[in-house]
């Protein structure tokens, strides 16, 4: 197998694109530089085509959680071109943003309002704009990791590591005025105590407080309700970003069946089926200072992020989709985790079953996970320590899956033995956090 035209490209790429890609997820150097083929030319269902026409079964990122359905789906297609051949802009709105605000605020009753972009990080920005709006202060405490914008990478003004534990490492603030210090405050997720104490510090200055429902551990129920003590002491907004866990584990967002009561939550990535859409929806009195802001973009009116988010949820609900994900997620997690016993590996396990992730419990991680890429490669599959489920991932894609896994493992653990690991590896071992490439 070769991936030549890949390589010669990703080289090329180097020299042209500041940052090599336009995702920092999808670098080649975050997997395998040298193995991972980096671009595709066709994807269908759970399957990619590489440049050189390679064909592999994806069970890594999905499109980095985005292609819950699968790709090339073809009823979001449908819907899709459906809206090109009738024009997907003009001078005029798309009347699928009524149709999907509606929704929205159907499958979250505690929502009033919504407002639509194209993307996550900008989603983001627009929520926690309109959460200073109307509480007229600046201060957003935080926990996790919430996009590239100044409002969250002020946060590493201070401090250059103040990130480091909110999912990536070594991000620069360098650009992002150095006025914006002290304006985001972060905390750790079921950490009561250092939410409690940002209340006491910034209380009057305090805007939003702005999380993920869950990324590995449930919240507590003294975390939850730190929460809801703050939020009633100071009055400042709950803003509770679903972009990665919504429509993951229930129709909407994962904070449902979590228990929050948040005034603003963010959608994106699963939203449209890997179509540009981002959606801010919230409670009427919080939402109403969208009204006095200045919040506008051309392409948010753009119609197919509309119909592809629309088409999604109605195959979603349908096919009770979650329940799909939740399952192919759980079976994939014990077979990592078999097969690691069944060799004598040792890995740790972690994420909710429908966006899982293992790493090994060794000195040398990075470049056993190189390995594992590698060889994984080797069985025209395409994965890393993370997996990612779509409703496309069928159960025979999971067999072939764990077949090769216990292989990889096999491979990797005889050559852990041999101390050979790092003489077999073709590649670079992945990055950890963010490190410049060129």
């Amino acid at each position: 197998m070769t991936i030549k035209k890949s390589l010669d490209l990703q080289e090329k790429a180097k020299q042209i694109i500041p940052g090599f890609t336009q995702l920092l997820s999808k670098r080649p150097d975050q997997f395998t530089a040298g193995v991972w083929p980096g671009y595709f030319k066709k994807a269908e269902g759970a399957y990619v085509w590489d440049l050189d026409d390679n064909k592999y079964l994806d069970m890594s990122i999905s499109g980095i959680g985005a292609n819950i359905l699968g790709y090339a789906d073809p009823d979001v297609n449908a819907a899709v071109i459906n809206a090109i051949q009738n024009g997907s802009s003009c001078s005029l709105n798309s009347y699928e943003e009524v149709e999907l605000a509606e929704k929205l605020c159907e499958l979250h009753p505690w929502a009033d309002r919504a407002r639509f972009t194209r993307c996550g990080g900008e989603s983001m920005v627009v929520a926690t704009r309109i959460a200073r709006a109307h509480t007229g202060r600046s201060v957003i405490a935080f926990c996790g990791y919430h996009g590239w914008h100044d409002w969250y990478l002020a946060a590493n003004l201070e401090s250059s590591d103040t990130l480091n534990d909110h999912l990536l490492t070594g991000l620069d603030p360098v650009g992002v005025p150095k006025e914006l210090a002290g304006t985001s405050i972060p905390f750790s997720f079921n950490n009561p105590e250092e939410l409690e104490a940002i209340s006491k510090k910034y209380g009057d200055r305090l805007a939003a407080i702005v999380m993920e429902p869950i990324r590995n551990d449930k919240p507590t129920a003294a975390f939850k309700a730190a929460i809801n003590k703050v939020k009633e002491t100071t009055g400042c907004v709950v803003i509770i970003d679903e972009i990665s866990a919504g429509f993951r584990l229930t129709p909407g967002g994962a904070h449902k069946l979590l228990g929050y009561d948040p005034d603003i939550a963010v959608f994106s990535k699963a939203l449209g089926n890997g179509h540009p859409i981002g959606a801010i929806i919230g409670k009427n009195h919080v939402m109403d200072a969208a009204k006095e802001c200045f919040i506008s973009s051309t392409y948010w009116t753009e119609r197919v992020g509309f119909v592809a988010a629309l088409a999604t949820i109605k195959k979603y609900v349908e096919n009770n989709v979650h329940e799909h994900l939740i399952s192919i997620g759980s079976s994939v997690k014990k077979g990592w985790q078999d097969a690691a016993d069944k060799v004598g590996l040792e890995i740790s396990l972690s994420g909710i079953d429908p966006m899982a992730h293992f790493a090994f419990k060794h000195e040398k991680n990075l470049h056993i996970k190189a390995y594992f890429i590698q060889l994984m490669i080797e069985k025209k599959i395409l994965s890393s320590n993370l997996f990612y489920a779509m409703f496309a991932h069928k159960t025979e894609h999971v067999r072939e899956y764990l077949e090769a896994v216990n292989w990889a493992f096999s491979e990797i653990k005889a050559a852990l033995d041999a101390g050979n690991l790092e003489s077999k590896l073709i590649g670079k071992p992945a990055n950890t956090g963010f490190l410049r490439l060129n």
